[in-house]
């Protein structure tokens, strides 16, 4: 039977991808070995100790599923692919998969006076996500891969919106030099805004 969706290969790898890095998104929450637990109270203050890596693990899962969302509509917008368009996939992925190792440093030093390098090495890896975005959407357009011409529309108006991602957490990685916690929290907010854009391009897929 000759295959309907000439992407679909490509989509379950990414869709593999995506589903390891939400795994991995949790291996490194435990209670610390350094942790003497000898009664129930200490045991609830050991849960204590790692909630701001479990508030890290709910935001990383919450991006990454986001990034799952909008990138599987966006998928739909095509009805083919190219070299260039794969090799912008895969540099995507890669910054999806980086996600796990800043939100483990995120959980383990935002409560301290340390947080400035784990709120901007996430917020750089959200900026190189941002250029994976603009790459993927400027190999679907060089390579006329959109389903029709909405569909093409749509994937320059991804493109706008990730340069505006790259401008935005750009300045947030500069910004956690000095207000971590705040932009930690900005952060985590501006996840709203995609989750609504990801919603959108469904929207554009299915007119």
């Amino acid at each position: 039977m000759a295959e309907t969706n000439p992407n679909s290969r490509l989509e379950a790898f990414c869709d593999g991808v995506f589903a390891i890095a939400l795994t991995l998104l949790i291996i490194d929450i435990k209670i610390p070995s350094t942790i003497e637990i000898n009664n129930t109270p200490d045991f609830w203050v050991a849960l204590k100790h790692i909630t701001p890596s479990i508030l890290a693990f709910i935001l990383s899962f919450i991006i990454i599923l986001i990034t799952w969302v909008n990138h599987h509509n966006s998928m739909k917008l095509m009805n083919k692919s190219s070299a260039s368009f794969i090799y912008a996939n895969g540099f995507l992925l890669l910054t999806v998969v980086f996600v796990p190792f800043p939100t483990s440093l995120i959980g383990e030093y935002i409560s301290t006076d340390y947080a400035a390098p784990a709120v901007i090495l996430y917020n750089s890896v959200l900026a190189l996500q941002a250029i994976g975005w603009i790459l993927l959407c400027q190999a679907a357009l060089k390579n006329h891969l959109g389903k029709n011409e909405k569909s093409t529309r749509a994937i320059h108006k991804n493109g706008k919106f990730g340069y505006f991602a790259f401008i935005l957490y750009s300045l947030c990685t500069i910004a956690a030099f000095w207000f971590p916690l705040t932009i930690a929290i900005i952060t985590a907010v501006t996840w709203i805004f995609w989750l609504v854009h990801g919603i959108n391009i469904k929207h554009e897929e299915m007119i």
